[in-house]
């Protein structure tokens, strides 16, 4: 029996696909851009962050086979297509097991990644990859390389047995069906699970080292010939029981490779032992095994549904069958991790009836075209040997096909499907490939051609659109929030322009309220200062959801997240934003108290003095203190105002005397000509029957009033001096010298 993987949770799961499809995007970019590319640069400072020590605070070991990748034993149960094709890149390698260690720089990975894309071959030429890889910078990089000659020495439950048979299988040559040969085929035969296994490896390292659908039929033709002939020079009677687990295990097939299969029926495969076997096995493909090899293909978005279409139509002949199959089919997708989402259903209707309408490419490529298609391969040897093309024009030419003028042809070619298609079921079926080439865009930082793309799903969310069009579009929408598409964002803000960041904001704010949260959830853990900006930038563009998502974190118990509400509140600015900032005035964290205070003098209203007022003569001992000192020590002109409000309006008695204290001393700090009305009334304030607090009072205001040290404020010092009562005019005497030479001083020079 073939061992049974434990499963990855989902959260890390898409932990390792995230990282997969990022280590895939970095390699293809190294390989196909010459050095300094923004895409180059892109695609590796996202893959640096990925693996940064603040992202990834342990080393992150990676188990390697040849269809999956495993961390610590567990494997995701269905593996993202970049996760496949980065463990058969690795596999091809020979790589066992990689080590990714925090702190790798690009140009670490970038040294990687090129030896990756070199051939197996050339690799081993220079000593194995491990040995080439501990020569570069790829220093964060630690591999265990695969040593097949001990692995084949020691035969474990027969696995090493089966690198050799498909390797036998996919370069054509003949089984030599020795003993063990024998023993090996003859076990994977008995088990239907096992020899699932072993089809499947087969498919994926035929496709890893390069080989294309016709040479892998043929491998797996190979390989079923001869597990028979092994069958039958061993004498087993049960070869119907053979051929049963084999027409099981072809259900594990690609599309592709499914339909290649069926065009070989009719035909005579292997030799004149095993005549007829491609028709033998698939005449006995189980229910079962179809209704499986659609539900795991109808839901893959990496997947044709045409072919899915073609392979299902040819294995079930009769209408009436296709239907009861599907619902096995439907059953099956229901109960896996794709059948969770809410739009399963409204996705496997579109599904089910392409499944069951047969297919025909008539309407896409006419006779003469087709036959043109035919041609092809000949005139392409026709056209190299001619070779009298001159170097510009073939520069030209090939300017034409480089990747980014490839871009730009899928880009406009989903466009004006979008644009053109009326038939809602096939514009539905373009969104996986539409939310595809958006987060490609992302990634490499291409935001105006991906709020192009977002703009004409929006359109379709408008009045007027059919709804299932505007299903479909909302179902898009919400494919991207979820996915990696906010990281993406955050990675290139540092590096947009301002015009080039309006179209983000833009196309932000058409994608709705479900990305907000994410976006103030990443405002949080940004540090970049241009970054937090351009995030709040954002945040404020969605108005009244952004206004909510700062009341949120608000009441978030972490202080970080707190101060960004502040932040927040701060920007958005205006009365509304007051009862949540008077709320932080009473913050357990003296920090998110200073930071209320100088979000209420930003906004800088009568209601706004009012608030802080308020807080000042009904909140906590501690509260005051802290709101009296964050007041104190700012240098800002709009604390003038407020404390002059506060002068004002804040009673100087009781327990509030010590507040209003410190508001005429502050007020003369500042050194702000505005305060002076204000200081005049409190110097004039006062009862009889309170000498003492009177004295303190007026001596404070006088203080506050020589400090200003203006021409009005000796003024207001002068006419104490001159007019008031006994106690205010000796408060007003004792600081009117101090402020009186520079007075006189400028009285002269007049």
């Amino acid at each position: 029996m073939s061992v049974e993987l434990p499963s990855l949770e989902p959260e890390r799961a898409n932990r390792l696909t995230h990282l997969a499809r990022a280590v895939k995007a970095a390699a293809r970019a190294v390989v196909l851009y010459p050095g300094g590319h923004p895409t180059i640069t892109a695609t590796l400072g996202h893959l640096v962050e990925l693996t940064s020590a603040t992202a990834l605070p342990q080393p992150l070991q990676i188990g390697v086979l040849a269809d999956n990748l495993l961390l610590e034993g567990a494997a995701s149960p269905r593996p993202d297509s970049a996760v496949v094709e980065l463990a058969a890149l690795l596999h091809g390698q020979l790589i066992g097991e990689l080590t990714i260690l925090p702190g790798g720089n690009a140009d670490a990975w970038g040294a990687f990644l090129l030896l990756l894309g070199q051939s197996p071959e050339a690799v081993r030429a220079e000593g194995g990859i491990a040995q080439v890889c501990s020569t570069t910078a790829a220093r964060h990089i630690e591999l265990r390389e695969i040593d097949y000659a001990e692995v084949l020495r020691e035969r474990k439950s027969g696995h090493a047995d089966w690198d050799q048979v498909i390797a036998n299988c996919l370069q054509g040559q003949a089984f030599a069906l020795d003993e063990e040969t024998v023993q090996v085929l003859l076990e994977a035969a008995a088990d239907s699970e096992r020899l699932s296994d072993l089809v499947a490896a087969l498919d994926a390292k035929g496709a890893a080292t390069g080989q294309g659908v016709t040479s892998r039929v043929a491998a797996l033709i190979r390989l079923l010939s001869g597990i028979i002939e092994a069958s039958k020079q061993r004498g087993s009677e049960d070869a119907e029981s053979v051929v049963e687990n084999m027409a099981s295990a072809i259900g594990r097939l690609s599309p592709d490779m499914m339909m290649g299969l069926l065009s070989e029926r009719g035909k005579d495969q292997g030799d004149a032992a095993t005549p007829g076997i491609v028709d033998a096995v698939v005449r006995r493909m189980p229910d079962q095994a179809i209704a499986g090899f659609v539900a795991r293909n109808a839901m893959n978005r990496n997947v044709s549904i045409e072919r899915v279409a073609q392979a299902f139509q040819t294995l079930v002949r009769d209408p009436d069958q296709r239907e009861g199959l599907l619902a096995r089919a439907h059953d099956e997708a229901a109960a896996s991790p794709d059948g969770a989402g809410k739009h399963f259903e409204q996705h496997w209707e579109g599904v089910a009836q392409k499944l069951l309408t047969s297919y025909s490419d008539e309407a896409f490529v006419s006779d003469a075209y087709s036959q043109e298609l035919s041609s092809t391969r000949i005139r392409a040897f026709d056209v190299e040997q001619t070779s009298d093309d001159p170097p510009e024009r073939l520069k030209a030419w090939h300017s034409t096909v480089n990747p980014s003028e490839l871009r730009k042809l899928d880009v406009a070619l989903i466009l004006d499907l979008l644009r053109i298609e009326d038939d809602d079921e096939r514009w539905a079926g373009l969104m996986n490939a539409v939310v595809a080439l958006i987060e490609d865009l992302l990634l490499v930082g291409d935001f105006d051609t991906a709020g192009a793309m977002v703009g004409a799903l929006d359109n379709a969310t408008q009045s007027g659109a059919s709804e299932g069009r505007r299903a479909a579009a909302l179902g898009a929408f919400e494919q991207l929030v979820n996915g990696p598409m906010t990281r993406h964002i955050v990675a290139n803000l540092i590096s947009v322009d301002d015009a080039r960041f309006g179209r983000v904001k833009d196309m932000c704010v058409l994608l709705g309220d479900e990305l907000v949260r994410r976006l103030a959830d990443a405002l949080v853990k940004e540090q970049r200062p241009r970054v937090r900006e351009r995030l709040t930038a954002i945040l404020i563009a969605f108005g009244a959801s952004g206004r909510r998502e700062a009341e949120r974190l608000r009441s978030s118990k972490d202080l970080a997240a707190r101060r960004i509400a502040i932040y927040l509140l701060r920007e958005f600015g205006g009365d509304e934003v007051l009862p949540d900032l008077a709320g932080l005035l009473g913050d357990a964290e003296s920090q998110v108290q200073r930071e209320a205070v100088r979000a209420i003098l930003n906004v800088g209203t009568e209601e706004a003095y009012r608030v802080l007022g308020q807080a000042l003569t009904e909140g906590t001992d501690r509260s005051r203190e802290a709101i009296m000192q964050s007041l104190a020590s700012t240098r800002d002109e709009r604390a003038a105002p407020l404390l002059s409000y506060i002068v004002d309006n804040v009673d100087h008695r009781g327990a509030s005397c010590s507040v209003y204290l410190r508001a005429v001393e502050a007020l003369g700090a500042l050194k702000d000509p505005a305060g002076i009305p204000a200081l005049r009334s409190a110097l004039y304030r006062g009862e009889w029957w309170a000498p003492r607090r009177t004295a303190s009072i007026r001596k404070s205001a006088a203080a506050a009033l020589a400090r200003i040290e203006s021409p009005e404020a000796v003024a207001v010092l002068e006419e104490a001096a001159s007019q008031g009562s006994r106690g205010l005019r000796a408060a007003a005497k004792a600081h009117l010298l101090l402020s009186r030479s520079p007075h006189d001083a400028e009285r002269s020079g007049a």
